[in-house]
């Protein structure tokens, strides 16, 4: 029986660590498929690459890909319409089709379930990407108000705001932080969100969704400060599941 192939796309991938997941659940459940990493610079060859790895099943999609790709898709699932992003692709051989899913929302909505409490009313979402997307979708089915923090405006909408328009009394205001950027990610773990981080503080539960470091600067710092801090580890891992069970239907 031929080996079934699955994948991760993106700019840049040696950060990823949806490879090293795989490949080890493959190996442990004793399932003959691979998982692979394909850095494309573009997505113009996208449908070409699909052509051409006829054992392909599933992909992943990754920064800076999963508005984009909407475009090279043949159908998308009702969730991935309304969060306008993808990070899961199935291609059907049956129905001849390319679909398109969003499974970052169920992993974001199930990885903060033990610790998000009642009374949170308000978040920011760093970043507007398509992390942000899901993150934002999650969050307002729990009736969280959500805002905005972007490096610049593509749009004048009331709850976005340019990071340098942030204040300590709007941060205080906030009690739910959620960082979708790649700011901190290895190697450039130095880096952090340009935010007053001096006003976060015991009330405060940041979230930020990189995984690698299991600590970025901006969860130290705010752990520093008493907040509740949680990576996007569990995320990523209940993330990846449901591609699993998504491409398995």
């Amino acid at each position: 029986m031929a080996k079934s192939l699955f994948g991760l796309i993106g700019k840049s991938l040696s950060h990823s660590f949806s490879k090293d997941y795989f490949t080890n659940k493959f190996l442990e459940e004793d399932i003959n498929a691979e998982y692979l990493n394909f850095e494309m610079p573009d997505l113009d060859g996208f449908k070409e690459f699909i052509l051409k790895n006829k054992s392909l099943s599933g992909l992943n999609v990754t920064i800076p890909y999963k508005e984009e790709i909407i475009k090279y898709i043949d159908e998308l699932s009702d969730e991935a319409t309304k969060i306008g992003a993808v990070n899961c692709i199935k291609i059907d051989k049956q129905k001849n089709k390319i679909i398109g899913y969003n499974t970052d929302a169920y992993g974001f909505s199930q990885s903060i379930k033990p610790f998000l409490e009642s009374g949170h009313t308000k978040a920011l979402i760093l970043g507007n990407g398509g992390a942000s997307k899901a993150v934002e979708y999650v969050l307002k089915n729990l009736g969280i108000d959500c805002f905005f923090a972007v490096r610049e405006k593509k749009h004048e909408l009331d709850n976005l705001f340019l990071y340098e328009e942030l204040t300590i009394e709007m941060i205080h205001q906030i009690p739910l932080i959620v960082n979708t950027t790649p700011l901190g990610t290895f190697p450039n773990i130095n880096e952090i969100p340009p935010i007053p981080t001096s006003s976060i503080g015991s009330k405060h539960f940041v979230i930020d969704l990189i995984y690698n470091p299991s600590e970025t600067l901006l969860l130290k710092t705010s752990k520093n400060q008493g907040a509740l801090i949680l990576n996007g580890l569990s995320m990523l891992k209940i993330q990846a599941e449901k591609s699993w069970e998504i491409w398995n239907i």
